[in-house]
């Protein structure tokens, strides 16, 4: 009671921060759904294939789209650096501005170099999407970390299904042509540079700007210090060389065997995911050239996309297993799935097969996304997890990066879409094989070692104390934690 009575006498400069934390929420959440209001996205490639830009497929395939990757590698680990440093807001500002460099080039750009310039930006857009998340969690509580995270993911969301309805209406219903739609596309990302202005700059960040006391449960949330609250010593956690330090700790994490499996699934998966992700709309035009852009469906097929990976995302929240034990066959079976959507994908010639492949390969990925996040971040401070995440993106994107120059560019081999899909099909079978004679050897361990723990528990029960928690107590605990 007398706990509460202090509560009370609080002087009203102290509760500004839980007063304003709704106003927050709604602002981020807001920011996060228009910046992804791009109606124009879902049909750059038939509109850079098609009658208003006339590029040859080949252009396309080999000499346009792979920049996007080399866009990414390039300014990936300085934007994730920068973001810190100078506390995301300058970084969000930058992805906005990047953003209607995009727009401009696809609605004045004729060249192959405009093109080019234009995949440069959207690398750009795309590493920057680490100080949207970053910023949000810098406002608030660890213990609202939770909430925040499930309030910014559903905005962003409903942005990217809201932008692919809006599209794929516009051009079906409405006959709005391509070009068109990019107009729009570039109000509305000019109308999120507007609101990235009226974001407020953090005071501290992870790495950079850490405050005096970071770590102990005296450190008042960023609300706070955007009410007033003191700043601390920005710089003191890079003068004691707090990340490398943690890119060390990071390093010594690889030997636990969870961490591992799922950040090599998340480098390996995701980079293939991406490459697919690339150049899809390429295999579309080759399967079903529509000289229609009323017959063009790929918002349609974004939107449905997006919606089964929210929902496939939610149903992985419910799945309680021994991951311990049962990881690998779930990689294993969900890879092999994929394999297969995409040898479908390249086969067949009824584009609607097609569209139902992609979208159920989008829906299962997003299905062992939370997985991933959970079982790596599980055991992580905050810190660390957003290194482990840093490293496994990093590593993700030089794959990605590798596969590109062999197989897209002109420089490679230079295939042109239908050979590069057996690439990845055959890159998804060979992860599968891997992921389930791994599945196999972990069933024949765990067989192996049940019965003789049960004997040296019988013949040893003095000793029990001592050894459990060795060999048994962190698969139940992983058990329990999943």
């Amino acid at each position: 009671m007398p706990e509460k009575h202090e509560d009370a006498k609080k002087p009203s400069s102290e509760t500004v921060p839980d007063q304003r934390w709704k106003l927050q929420v709604f602002y981020l959440c807001f920011y996060g759904f228009m910046t992804q209001i791009r109606p124009g996205e879902s049909f750059i490639t038939p509109y850079l294939l098609g009658a208003d830009r006339n590029f040859t497929q080949a252009e396309v395939t080999n000499v346009i789209t792979p920049v996007l990757t080399y866009s990414y590698m390039t300014v990936l680990v300085p934007i994730f650096l920068l973001t810190d440093y100078l506390r995301y807001k300058p970084v969000l500002v930058l992805q906005s501005l990047s953003h209607i460099s995009i727009w401009l080039l696809l609605v004045f750009g004729t060249s192959v170099l405009d093109m080019q310039l234009m995949e440069f930006f959207y690398g750009i857009t795309m590493a920057a999407r680490i100080a949207y998340s970053s910023y949000i969690f810098s406002l608030v509580a660890p213990s609202h970390y939770q909430r925040m995270a499930s309030y910014s993911r559903s905005s962003v969301l409903l942005g990217v299904f809201t932008s692919s309805v809006l599209g794929q209406l516009c051009v079906t219903s409405g006959s709005v042509s391509f070009l068109t739609l990019n107009y729009v596309s570039l109000g509305f990302v000019s109308f999120g540079l507007v609101l990235t202005i009226f974001l407020e700059r953090p005071r501290r960040s992870l790495f950079f700007n850490r405050p005096q006391g970071a770590g102990d449960g005296s450190v008042p949330t960023e609300l706070d210090k955007m009410a007033g609250g003191d700043g601390g010593g920005g710089m003191q956690g890079w003068q004691e060389a707090t990340l490398c330090r943690m890119l060390r700790e990071v390093g010594a994490l690889a030997t636990q065997p969870q961490l591992r499996l799922w950040s090599l699934w998340w480098i390996f998966n995701s980079a293939g995911y991406y490459l697919m992700l690339y150049y899809v709309q390429i295999l579309w035009n080759e399967i079903y050239p529509a000289m229609d852009n009323r017959r063009v469906y790929n918002g349609g097929v974004d939107a449905a996309s997006t919606l089964l990976g929210a929902i496939a995302s939610f149903a992985a929240g419910y799945m309680k297993i021994r991951w311990m034990l049962w990881s690998e066959l779930v990689i294993g079976v969900v890879t092999a799935f994929q394999a297969g959507l995409l040898l479908l994908m390249n086969t067949t010639s009824n584009i609607w097969l097609c569209y139902a492949a992609y979208v159920l390969f989008r829906g299962s990925y997003q299905f062992l996304v939370p997985i991933a996040v959970f079982q790596i971040a599980t055991s992580l401070s905050k810190e660390l997890c957003a290194l482990v995440f840093g490293v496994n993106t990093f590593f993700a994107t030089v794959l990605k990066t590798i596969i590109t120059i062999i197989v897209a560019d002109k420089r490679g081999l230079g295939l042109s879409v239908h050979p590069q899909f057996y690439v990845y099909f055959g890159y998804f079978t060979l992860m599968a094989v891997l992921y389930l004679l791994a599945a196999i050897g972990v069933g024949i361990r765990h067989r192996r070692h049940e019965q003789p723990v049960e004997l040296a528990v019988d013949k040893e029960p003095c000793q029990l104390p001592a050894e459990m928690p060795a060999q048994e107590k962190s698969p139940e605990a992983d058990a329990v934690r999943a």
